[in-house]
């Protein structure tokens, strides 16, 4: 699809308005972040697609199963000298 548009000036700056099939087709909405890539013959313009997560081999809930105030060791706070506070 060929669509033909007008740069101009923005600020400082030059701009293209993105509108009509050129917003719907390639699914871009306002805020969205785009990767622009240029060359020599023109710009392309690829919304950045987020990286799906991976899924962790074990959910906070099995971690955290079984463990009570000693074992996680809660008993044993330090206590910094004044010197180690500035003091």
């Amino acid at each position: 699809m060929n669509v033909q548009a007008k740069i101009k000036k923005w600020g400082n700056s030059l701009a293209i308005r993105l509108s009509g099939p050129m917003v719907f087709l390639p699914h871009l909405k306002e805020n969205m972040v785009v990767n622009v890539h240029i060359t020599s013959l023109g710009l392309e313009i690829r919304p950045v697609v987020a990286k799906k997560r991976k899924k962790l081999p074990y959910g906070e809930a099995e971690l955290l199963k079984g463990l009570t105030a000693k074992r996680a060791h809660a008993d044993e706070l330090i206590a910094p000298s004044k010197k180690e506070l500035g003091e």
